[in-house]
C-alpha cells in the first residue's frame, strides 16, 4: 500500500502576527491529534487517526490545520472548513510571498532552496485561494503547507479541483470540510538539500456536514494527469491507511 505518512520572497520567518501558536510536541501515535487550538477544522472537532510514525507536528493557522510530517518535509494532511460566507469571504490579493515556518525543527522543515531549480511547483494543500482573509493568505503560503508538484497539474486539474470545491461549498446549506495531503512511494524522490519529499499522488476529500455526503479526488502528481471520477471515502481510507472522519459513517 502506497503511504500517506512517508499523506519569490519571502515574509517574515517567525510565530509574529501572520501565524496562531502551535504545537510542537509530536503527536500520540497511532491517535487522533488534539489541535486543541484549531478543532474547527474538523466535521466533530475530532481529527484524523492517523498511523504511528515519528516528527509529526501540529500547526493551527487562521484558516486551515496540518498535521506537519518532519520525515518528507511536508504536511501529512491539511484541514479547512468552508462555506458560503467564507467563500464570499476568499476574494483576497494572492501575495506569492513563500517562506519557511520557524515554527518548526529547522531539520524537519523545507527551505525556500529546496524548491528552486527543482521543476517543481510549491503546491498549497490549503489553497491561496480558499483564504477569507489577509492573514490567512499570507499564513498559506507557509512551506509547511506546500509540496512539490507537477507544475502542469498543479495549473491544470488540480486547479480545476480547487475551483469546484469553493464552488460546492459555495451552494451548500452548512459547513464543508476538507482534507488534502500528499501520498507517497515507500522510496520516494526528494527535491532540495534537505531532501523534501515528491508525493506520487495527492487526494482533497470534501465532507458536506449537512448531508453526511463525502467523496475524494485522487490525482497523479505528473504532467499528463487528468481528471477523473472521485472515488468513495472508504476507498481513500483504505489506500492511505488514515480514517480521516473518525465516529463518522459519511454516505
Amino acid at each position: 500500500m502506497l503511504s500517506a505518512c512517508l499523506g519569490n520572497t519571502s515574509p517574515p520567518q517567525s510565530t509574529t502576527s501572520t501565524t496562531a501558536p502551535a504545537k510542537t510536541a509530536p503527536v500520540p501515535a497511532a491517535a487522533g491529534s488534539r489541535f486543541q487550538d484549531c478543532r474547527q477544522f474538523f466535521a466533530t472537532g475530532v481529527p484524523p487517526v492517523v498511523h504511528a510514525q515519528p516528527k509529526l507536528r501540529e500547526l493551527c493557522f487562521d484558516a486551515f490545520a496540518i498535521l506537519h510530517n518532519g520525515s518528507t518535509r511536508t504536511p501529512l494532511f491539511v484541514a479547512q472548513r468552508m462555506n458560503k460566507a467564507l467563500v464570499a469571504d476568499a476574494n483576497e490579493k494572492r501575495t506569492n510571498k513563500f517562506y519557511a515556518d520557524a515554527r518548526l525543527p529547522r531539520a524537519e522543515r523545507a527551505e525556500l532552496s529546496d524548491y528552486k531549480g527543482s521543476g517543481y511547483s510549491r503546491g498549497h494543500m490549503a489553497p491561496a485561494a480558499d483564504m477569507p482573509t489577509a492573514q490567512a493568505m499570507a499564513q498559506s503560503f507557509s512551506l509547511a503547507n506546500m509540496v512539490p508538484q507537477s507544475i502542469k497539474q498543479n495549473s491544470g486539474p488540480w486547479a480545476h479541483i480547487e475551483k469546484d470545491t469553493r464552488r460546492y461549498a459555495s451552494r451548500a446549506k452548512g459547513d464543508v470540510f476538507i482534507i488534502t495531503g500528499p501520498v507517497y512511494e515507500p522510496q520516494p524522490a526528494t527535491v532540495g538539500g534537505n531532501q523534501v519529499a515528491v508525493p506520487a499522488y495527492l487526494y482533497k476529500l470534501v465532507y458536506d456536514a449537512e448531508t453526511n455526503r463525502a467523496w475524494a479526488h485522487w490525482q497523479a502528481n505528473r504532467d499528463d494527469e487528468r481528471i477523473s471520477k472521485p472515488i468513495s471515502y472508504s476507498e481513500l481510507v483504505e489506500r492511505t491507511g488514515i480514517e480521516f472522519l473518525p465516529g463518522i459513517q459519511p454516505k
